[in-house]
């Protein structure tokens, strides 16, 4: 399951390689931000019409059903985070427990094919937003409530690399 970011010192995924999927945050160009997120998006629809679509690895291990919904929601996020930093100076974004979002969000309990439907729709609707960002509004500042500072470029790198982990955590599952 993902880990809770405002509890653990996530930094490192802006400045390092993800020990992990691999991940260069240092290799990601502004113009490949909002492809990567529809590939990512389509990677992970995929792993929806397969088998065992509901099947854990093991019991501390979402479903590729739990994690496109968390990809789904990761990107709904995001793209309301996105909007308040384009539109407001220096925003407060508002807490998102995503644990507490996959149990009251029933995650394991959805429908595959609506998930990838609406994973689809949001997945567009970040990085459409991301293709319109304006070239001198990538260094816009906004901020978690723990004090935790995001640029627009960061807060897309960011999202990138959590979707684009959740596809290679369904392919090594």
């Amino acid at each position: 399951m993902p880990i809770e970011p405002d509890t653990k010192d996530w930094t490192w995924v802006l400045r390092e390689r993800c020990p992990e999927c691999g991940f260069d945050p240092a290799a990601v160009d502004q113009g490949d931000l909002s492809q990567r997120i529809r590939d990512a998006a389509a990677a992970m629809h995929a792993r929806l019409h397969g088998e065992a679509v509901r099947e854990r690895p093991d019991e501390d291990t979402w479903s590729p059903l739990e994690y496109a919904a968390h990809v789904r929601e990761v990107c709904s996020v995001m793209r309301a985070r996105l909007d308040q930093m384009l539109t407001e100076d220096d925003p407060e974004f508002a807490n998102w427990d995503q644990d507490q979002a996959a149990i009251d969000g029933d995650y394991a309990g959805q429908e595959p094919e609506h998930v990838a439907v609406e994973l689809d729709l949001a997945a567009a609707e970040l990085a459409n937003a991301a293709d319109a960002v304006p070239s001198d509004a990538w260094d816009r500042p906004g901020r978690r409530s723990n004090g935790s500072v995001f640029t627009v470029e960061s807060l897309l790198v960011y999202a990138l690399h959590d979707l684009e982990h959740h596809v290679w955590d369904v392919r090594a599952s």
